[in-house]
């Protein structure tokens, strides 16, 4: 079998089906089902992110996978900022509560805390920086994307992951959750930062 030619920084398989999506058909020659693959199917070590921003955490892991694997590299690090607490949860989103990864937990923190804030006042945004590295570190590219909203006070929808179930994207009157998926990629935080990043991706791969 031949060797994949793009790396997602990731363990999430959600955010993998995502840029599969968002790839799909958008480099010549690259067949997204087989040559795009997640860090763990190459055995590469999850990544502490000890930066401080967004951006400085993708392009931490971007670097840190393209080395250990060999490969191009695409990381990103995302989460929820919310207009009343200042930009929190943030960099601490996917572990706001704790315990990293528990989505449940995060959620739950996160409604409790804003409960008794009026729904004019509970503006929040997510945001993506997307880093593309290759293996020699020649390669160094971060984009940012966003999508504003406001947040629910209970959880909507069974689709996405994260904070979904509960940002009404801007405009509209459903959750996340309740996108279908190309309706959420064409407008998402994420979705946003990969198309920024997609001209950076064909050149480094034609």
């Amino acid at each position: 079998m031949a060797s994949p030619k793009l790396v997602l920084a990731t363990h999430n398989q959600g955010k993998l089906r995502e840029l599969r999506e968002l790839l799909r058909g958008q480099v010549p020659g690259l067949d997204v089902d087989t040559d795009v693959v997640d860090a763990g199917a190459l055995q590469a070590p999850d990544v502490a992110e000890t930066g401080v921003t967004f951006a400085a955490n993708s392009r931490l892991k971007a670097h840190a996978v393209a080395q250990f694997t060999g490969i191009l590299s695409i990381a990103d690090d995302s989460g929820l900022a919310v207009d009343v607490l200042g930009g929190a949860p943030g960099i601490f989103s996917a572990r706001w509560a704790g315990s990293h990864g528990d989505d449940v937990a995060n959620l739950n923190l996160l409604l409790a805390q804003l409960s008794d804030i009026a729904p004019e006042h509970r503006g929040a945004r997510f945001v993506c920086a997307a880093a593309l590295a290759s293996p020699d570190g020649s390669l160094d590219v971060v984009e940012e994307g966003t999508l504003q909203g406001t947040l629910l006070s209970a959880p909507r929808g069974e689709g996405g992951f994260g904070y979904d179930p509960i940002l009404q994207p801007a405009g509209m009157t459903v959750s996340c959750a309740e996108l279908s998926s190309a309706q959420k990629n064409a407008i998402s935080h994420r979705g946003n930062a990969f198309r920024a990043l997609l001209p950076h991706i064909v050149k480094a791969l034609s």
